[in-house]
């Protein structure tokens, strides 16, 4: 059996160990990156290798039959190979990364990386490309970096699971201005991802509400409806709170105007509770808690989370929200 190996290096499993070790010792985690005589590293391209053969035989044919033009040429071309080459690693030294702190996202959905490259130099940086390691297929993205300013560039990647995961190393590479050469570099992001529970697609029906209050809890649809209560009209109530379809049935019984309720509603308490989402596996669990928080606050409900360990009080809104979604992904039973 062939022994593991790091892809693209073919090394054995030991040797390839102590060579990341010294690779990551080399490259530490940062979330700021500069690139230097240090950090980027070049080699030829195939393209440069085959110039660098046909220059030997221009040489070699040159000699042979004493071809003074046949020097010109050889000479021109390995100066120019030259220059390539200086012009391709000092299109990435000097270069600067800033990384900007990843927005959180669900289990299965798309994770952006955003990038800012910055140049202080005064002239242009070209064919600048960005791509994640180890994320198959790597799907490079290409970018100009203007005199003096700045350019941002975004990489996506599925995230795999909940909970906060460490971003993917990146590699920066150029091969402008002929293609002969290879100037690359890595970057090993220091910062995390938040990643929620997958959403239980289709979602289940939100639970039961709690009614706290002496008027009548119902629950409209949770697509885009809203939580109330009912009672009796009472002198002095707006007419805008007449609930006028409710109202003329029990005025054709005899009944008193219906009106809404909105202290009743208040009262009212719907509760997303662990115990609520049956015999399901943990993640199963967790993916229909998470869809029922998107759900309640879609509803504009005021809604709690019951998790084994740890509860939320009801409430609503934006912050109550990342609250609980977050406390879904890093949960732990």
């Amino acid at each position: 059996m062939a022994s593991p190996s790091i892809p693209g290096l073919g090394l054995p499993a030991p040797l390839a160990a102590r060579w990341r070790a010294w690779w990551n010792a080399r490259h530490p985690r940062t979330d700021a990156l500069a690139l230097t005589q240090r950090n980027v590293y070049i080699l030829p391209t195939r393209a440069g290798w085959m110039y660098a053969l046909t220059l030997l035989v221009l040489l070699l044919a040159s000699i042979n039959y004493q071809l003074g033009l046949g020097y010109l040429l050889t000479f021109l071309l390995a100066g120019s190979g030259i220059v390539s080459m200086h012009v391709t690693h000092n299109t990435l030294r000097g270069l600067e990364l800033h990384l900007r702190q990843p927005t959180a996202v669900h289990a299965g959905d798309a994770a952006l990386l955003e990038v800012v490259l910055a140049s202080a130099s005064a002239r242009w940086r070209h064919g600048i490309g960005l791509a994640l390691r180890d994320v198959a297929p790597r799907a490079w993205v290409w970018v100009d970096v203007p005199p003096g300013g700045q350019a941002s560039t975004r990489l996506a990647w599925a995230a795999p699971r909940r909970g906060r995961l460490g971003l993917p190393d990146v590699r920066i590479e150029t091969r402008f201005p002929l293609g002969l050469f290879r100037a690359w570099s890595e970057w090993r992001p220091a910062a995390e991802l938040l990643v929620y529970p997958r959403i239980e697609q289709p979602g289940a029906p939100l639970p039961a509400v709690r009614a706290q209050g002496g008027g009548q809890a119902t629950l409209r649809s949770s697509e885009g409806g809203e939580f109330e209560g009912v009672r009796a009209w009472r002198r002095g109530d707006p007419l805008k709170l007449v609930v006028w379809k409710k109202a003329a049935r029990a005025l054709d019984t005899g009944g008193e105007l219906i009106a809404r309720d909105t202290r009743s509603s208040a009262r009212s308490e719907l509760w997303l509770d662990w115990t609520a989402t049956g015999a399901l596996p943990a993640e199963a669990r967790l993916s229909r808690l998470a869809a029922w928080v998107l759900a309640a606050e879609r509803a504009g409900l005021a809604w709690g989370l019951a998790l084994p360990g740890r509860e939320l009080a009801p409430a609503h809104g934006e912050a109550h929200q990342r609250a609980a979604l977050e406390a879904l992904a890093l949960w732990t039973p």
